[in-house]
């Protein structure tokens, strides 16, 4: 099995590993902008189960994972030289909200046919949990529902996602497949410690659950995401967590197609892109531990609704691919693990997509293309300029409404009043409302027809971003360098 030695991870004979992949998101934690849905998973698994029946609609959830990863996917993962997959999952998989304290034997189901399937590929696995009970963080892929965080609220929430951990723990004891646990993606916990920095609780959480996993478990790394969505280390104490990979995440602003600002490679760009992952990780080499970069990654721009067609979004998309090549060059100077965000969807981030002509596209197509136009998901968000007149009135009245004093008083203070205004408003009550839209959609469909859906994620059916898997194989090989 993996462990941690100093500021390496090394392998059962001492040789020292880096660990290189992508994350499974949309598959074992769903979440909308890669499937394309609206809002959070489970109104989008309870408003098909409305439309199709209960049991057509986990007819169609079940395949839906089963041609997501199979092993035709992993063996495409492991030819391009990755080692190991980071496995989001959701808490509902394990544990009924009604009836809590039986763990569902299916949850354990599903990431066993992973972790087999990755075993036969030699690749390691990074069981992360995505989405806690309540949710530990403000977003959407916490699966909430809400934009409050109430894990850190109720000691109830944060007792089962111990007693979670201890279940998984015993379950996987031994296994030299599983390269760790992720306990927590992206915690945001908004409590301050003496020095009043953000994260109080987590601390606490983390040396709770470690105690717990180690007392059953005491071989597996435990990756430890930081606060505030794995970038603040500042409430963490001095003396690291034994046999742990301290992980951070670093997506750039730049990369994304609302930015203000696109990665061109000037000097100034590649010096803030590095000052911003040293920032992030000063904890790890103030104290000598690993580093595992969790999540980074750009968002592509797609020529169907890009505007210039083809060619603009060719040039758009060699720019986010310039900004992955030198993020990677900066982590190989010092051997930092990653996972990029990430493996599947329908065409944002994925190493591989749907087809536009398969059937799931030709049916949500334009629903998703309503979703760009009225900015509902973060990530899925192309311009929003087309909505402004809606709400750029609305948000500046809301200021008005608000002390200035108070503007930028509500946690994480990252994000502007503007943007706590469009997370409540657009990505929780409207997505919410839009999701009812989307499932009429599947209204009368039969299993055969649910099927063809959900085959249109199977590895044959999808197509591949070969620039990003190109660089993705140059990094692996030692290829990759700083552009001039």
């Amino acid at each position: 099995m993996l462990r941690v030695s100093g500021s390496d991870i090394v392998d059962a004979e001492g040789n020292k590993i880096i660990l290189k992949g992508a994350g499974l998101g949309g598959f074992l934690n769903m979440e909308n902008f890669i499937t394309g849905y609206s809002g959070h998973e489970f109104e989008h698994r309870a408003q098909l189960a409305e439309v199709l029946g209960k049991e057509d609609a986990q007819f169609y959830f079940d395949r839906l994972i089963h041609h997501f990863f199979t092993d035709e996917d992993a063996a495409f993962y492991a030819s391009l030289g990755l080692n190991c997959i980071r496995i989001p999952f959701n808490y509902r998989h394990f544990i009924n909200d009604l009836q809590p304290d039986v763990l569902k034997p299916e949850g354990f189901a599903l990431l066993d046919r992973c972790v087999e399937i990755c075993a036969r590929h030699n690749i390691y696995v990074a069981l992360d949990l995505h989405a806690a009970p309540g949710g530990q963080n403000q977003d959407w892929h916490s699966d909430s529902g809400i934009s409050r965080a109430m894990f850190w609220e109720f000691k109830d929430h944060q007792d089962r996602a111990v007693a979670l951990w201890e279940k998984i723990a015993a379950h996987y004891k031994g296994n030299p497949v599983i390269a760790g646990y992720n306990p927590l993606n992206e915690p945001a916990d908004p409590t301050p410690d003496a020095q009043g920095h953000h994260g109080a609780r987590l601390v606490a959480w983390y040396a709770r659950a470690e105690q717990a996993i180690r007392a059953i478990d005491p071989d597996h790394i435990l990756f430890i995401d930081g606060n505030t969505y794995a970038m603040d280390f500042r409430a963490f104490p001095d003396k690291p967590l034994p046999n742990a990979v301290y992980a951070m995440h670093d997506y750039s602003p730049m990369g994304f197609p609302t930015a203000t600002q696109q990665y061109e490679g000037t000097a100034e760009q590649k010096a803030k892109l590095r000052a911003s992952f040293e920032r992030k990780v000063q904890f790890m080499r103030g104290h000598g531990v690993p580093i595992w970069n969790g999540e980074f990654g750009p968002v592509y721009a797609d020529a169907r609704t890009m505007a210039g067609g083809a060619a603009a979004a060719d040039e758009v998309n060699a720019k986010r691919l310039a900004l992955l090549r030198e993020q990677l060059a900066i982590y190989a100077e010092t051997g930092v693990s990653w996972s990029i965000w990430l493996y599947k969807d329908i065409g944002y981030q994925g190493m591989v997509y749907a087809d536009p002509a398969s059937a799931y596209m030709r049916l949500v197509g334009p629903f998703v293309a309503k979703k760009e136009r009225l900015g509902v998901d973060f990530w899925g968000i192309v311009d929003k300029s087309g909505v402004g007149s809606v709400y750029d009135p609305f948000v500046k009245a809301f200021k008005d409404m608000v002390d200035p004093r108070f503007h930028d008083k509500k946690y994480p203070k990252i994000w502007t009043l503007e943007r706590q205004v469009e997370r409540v408003v657009r990505e929780c009550l409207l997505s919410e409302y839009l999701g009812w839209e989307l499932a009429e959609l599947f209204r009368g469909k039969t299993r055969d027809q649910l099927e063809e859906l959900a085959e249109s994620f199977a590895l044959r059916n999808c197509k591949q971003r070969e620039g990003l898997n190109e660089i993705l194989r140059k990094d692996v090989l030692g290829q990759i360098s700083h552009a001039s």
